[in-house]
C-alpha cells in the first residue's frame, strides 16, 4: 500500500473530525515513544480512540503533519481503505479527494479484517475502521 498522496498533496483531511479507533500494539507503540496514554486516547462505548483536539484534529496533527507519522495507529495506515456496516466489506472512504491514488492488496484488506475483528472483539462488527464525525461513513 502506498502512503504517498497525503504527502505528495500534503493532505491531512482524514486527520480531522475522526475518531481512529487504537488496538492494543497501537497504544503500547505511541506509549513507546514517551507519550501517555492518557493524552491520546479517549474511550468511546468502550473502544479506545486517539484523542482530538478542540477544533477537531487529531492530538498529533501539528501544522498539518503527522508528529508521529513513523509510528501512527494501524488504522491510520492502511486509510483510506475503511471497513463499513452493512456491506461488511472494505472500501474506498469517498471522502478522501486522493483515495484512487492509493494501490490496495488483498493483505491490505486482510489486515482492516482482522484490526475490525481485534479492535471491536467480533467479525463484521459493523463499524468503520475510520469513523468520520460529520460527512463520512455512518456509524453502526
Amino acid at each position: 500500500m502506498s502512503t504517498s498522496p497525503c504527502l505528495k498533496h500534503r493532505c491531512s483531511k482524514c486527520c480531522i473530525e475522526t475518531e481512529m479507533p487504537l488496538t492494543k500494539r497501537d497504544i503500547q507503540r505511541i506509549e513507546n515513544l514517551g507519550f501517555k496514554e492518557e493524552d491520546f486516547v479517549r474511550y468511546v462505548d468502550g473502544i479506545p480512540v486517539l484523542k482530538t483536539k478542540e477544533d477537531g484534529s487529531c492530538v498529533f496533527l501539528e501544522d498539518g503533519k503527522c508528529k508521529i507519522y513513523k509510528y501512527r495507529p494501524d488504522g491510520c495506515r492502511l486509510y483510506p481503505l475503511v471497513w463499513v456496516k452493512g456491506i461488511e466489506r472494505a472500501t474506498l472512504d469517498p471522502h478522501c479527494p486522493y483515495r484512487y491514488e492509493f494501490r490496495f492488496t488483498h493483505k491490505d484488506v486482510e489486515k482492516l479484517a482482522e484490526l475490525v475483528k481485534e479492535i471491536y472483539h467480533h467479525e463484521g462488527s459493523g463499524v468503520t475502521t475510520k469513523i468520520r464525525k460529520t460527512g463520512g461513513a455512518k456509524r453502526g
